[in-house]
């Protein structure tokens, strides 16, 4: 009997239920070590680097589907330098098989390396229908942008979301990884008044060392040191250790509300720790 929508007191280990993954084109034998502890059919995003080619993001996605996974290659709108560039990317994901789901995301690059502005651009081509996309996944800001205005953040996240639905397209929001609950659903409570209706999959760091995720954490803007090991759960005077998403997940269980956030998944970022990450999910839902 299914059981409907979480209820506002859903636990942390509900929320992993259809959890998604991230990794780069590099982390194809990554993957492979880690496969074992990972559900088959679990989306596997492969990220769009500016240090790796064609043949390794296609090489990626076939791994990800060979190993029993659904791929979800990302397109990263300012890092192609022409048309025909995303053509040949979505023509060999159709040749393989594995073009179905795909990530559109603006990308890092200040300015465009062709002709593509930001996300937006790139599904307005109608390119992604024609080679086989069936699903689009597009990027959330909960805690900001440091280079992007908040305006800027929702009219991009509405619009998209519109031209899905205007193109009759399936698709998610996945959200930058986050360490304030509050903050985030907040910001999806704001999303759904926006009209913004797709599943939206909350960022999280993977269980990762505490350098290292303060680094990603200063890069992308999200929050201070403080506010992070406060909200996170470590502190900082001891930065030799790992930490795992645990206070986050289960802040975000009590206070989540099916009626106010609707449908809402986990997407994990896992700065190259398939194995740990895959891991620590495991050992996490076991223990309840």
């Amino acid at each position: 009997m299914n059981p409907g929508p979480m209820a506002p007191t859903a636990s942390a280990t509900a929320l992993l239920e259809d959890f998604s993954l991230e990794m780069t084109g590099k982390d194809v034998p990554k993957l492979e070590e880690a496969h074992a502890d990972i559900p088959p059919g679990t989306r596997v995003n492969v990220t769009f680097l500016g240090n790796e080619d064609l043949r390794m993001r296609l090489a990626a996605a076939r791994a990800v589907r060979r190993l029993g996974f659904v791929p979800v290659p990302h397109i990263s709108a300012r890092r192609l330098p022409s048309r025909s560039d995303l053509e040949e990317f979505l023509a060999g994901l159709a040749a393989d098989g594995t073009v179905e789901n795909v990530f559109v995301v603006g990308g890092d690059p200040a300015r465009p390396e062709g002709p593509y502005e930001d996300a937006l651009a790139v599904i307005r081509t109608g390119l992604l229908q024609r080679y086989g996309v069936r699903h689009v996944g597009i990027s959330g800001y909960p805690e900001g942008h440091p280079a992007i205005t908040e305006h800027s953040l929702w009219s991009a996240l509405t619009d998209k979301s519109a031209h899905l639905g205007a193109q009759r397209l399936a698709g998610d929001v996945i959200t930058q990884f986050g360490f304030d609950a509050d903050a985030v659903l907040t910001w999806v409570e704001r999303a759904r008044e926006r009209g913004v209706d797709l599943p939206i999959r909350i960022g999280v760091p993977g269980p990762a060392g505490v350098r290292r995720l303060m680094g990603y954490a200063a890069r992308f803007g999200v929050g201070t040191s403080a506010s992070i090991a406060r909200k996170y759960g470590f502190s900082l005077t001891n930065l030799v250790g790992t930490a795992g998403p645990d206070r986050f997940l289960r802040a975000l269980a009590r206070e989540y509300d099916a009626r106010r956030h609707g449908d809402l998944k986990v997407h994990f970022y896992t700065f190259g720790g398939l194995r740990a990450t895959s891991e620590w999910i495991a050992r996490f839902r076991a223990e309840g």
